[in-house]
């Protein structure tokens, strides 16, 4: 215990603690684990934190490895006694943040990724995060920073030659998603053992290519050899983020400058021919273009250490208690 006296909560749990137990052989699903000054964490409450860490419920990895469960569970803890101490502290400065500040954070961040509303949602989707929950992530980090800004007097300065530097290093991070628009002909093997009609579907497929690339117009070819997708409008298969297709494919449609046709590629059930009908992205940003991200990256960063250090300050002065 450091700091503080005993508060009002605790008198309230060493009376209930020296009743009578009841029912003790049942099994207790939500107690006190942790008092913080006149605040407390509650069981439920740190399993619904180590759920959202983990990505499944806590008691598998007890199973798993009972060790490393109680060392998450430790970790997580001390993070909900940070989270306390520090909503406790926004409560008493009255620090708000409004509905449009969240949303215009939001916006500037897919900015930064160069992402559509569209992309955002798929990616919280593939982490398994709702776009509420996001946006409540995002409300609470602009809460810190307002904090961090009342409460740590010395003006963060990010200067123009950390920002080049970061760019420098991380140019790799500023490389935009690349698309291609492609249209394809399918010629299925109706026999996946059979080689001669392997054989004969190949001399076909190069005889396509032959006349595609002699000039002849892709989508009639298309209309009249292909036995897939698109076949009727040409075999145009519309827009891929690069990162979507088949290494493979990706390889080989990579190598093909716009309005060029593949060799025929083997399929497990045919061959594929491929026309690239255009490239879009997948160039660095320039600097200029992507200095106020960077900006913005590492004073968050800096946000960071600071609150880290403020909050171990504000921790030492405050009361608290593990119950286990």
């Amino acid at each position: 215990m450091k700091g503080r006296l005993i508060p009002p909560l605790l008198f309230l749990f060493m009376i209930i603690g020296s009743l009578p137990a009841l029912a003790v052989s049942a099994e207790i699903c939500n107690r006190i684990v942790a008092i913080v000054n006149e605040d407390v964490i509650t069981l439920y409450e740190l399993n619904k934190k180590m759920e959202n860490v983990l990505g499944h419920e806590p008691t598998i990895l007890k199973k798993q490895d009972n060790e490393r469960f109680l060392e998450i569970r430790r970790q997580v803890l001390d993070h909900l006694i940070d989270e306390k101490i520090a909503r406790e502290k926004i409560r008493e400065l009255e620090i708000t943040v409004k509905e449009k500040e969240v949303d215009a954070a939001i916006e500037r961040i897919k900015q930064d990724n160069s992402m559509t509303h569209e992309d955002l949602l798929a990616r919280l989707k593939k982490e398994g995060v709702s776009y509420e929950r996001y946006w409540e992530k995002v409300k609470g980090e602009l809460e810190r920073i307002y904090l961090i800004d009342r409460e740590v007097k010395s003006k963060i300065v990010i200067s123009e030659d950390e920002v080049a530097q970061y760019y420098r290093e991380h140019r790799d991070e500023f490389e935009g998603e690349g698309r291609v628009h492609i249209a394809a002909i399918f010629l299925k093997k109706k026999v996946s053992s059979d080689q001669e009609e392997a054989q004969s579907l190949l001399h076909k497929a190069e005889e396509i290519v032959r006349r595609a690339r002699n000039g002849e117009d892709f989508s009639k070819l298309a209309k009249e050899f292909s036995e897939g997708p698109g076949a009727q409008e040409g075999g145009d298969l519309g827009f891929f983020k690069t990162s979507d297709l088949d290494p493979k494919l990706q390889k080989i449609i990579m190598g093909l400058p716009d309005g060029q046709v593949s060799d025929p590629i083997p399929l497990s059930f045919g061959i594929e021919i491929v026309k690239v009908l255009e490239k879009q992205g997948g160039t660095v940003r320039p600097f200029e273009d992507s200095k106020d991200a960077i900006y913005r990256l590492l004073y968050r960063e800096e946000i960071n250490k600071r609150y880290e250090a403020w909050i171990k300050e504000l921790r030492s002065t405050a009361y608290t208690k593990i119950i286990f």
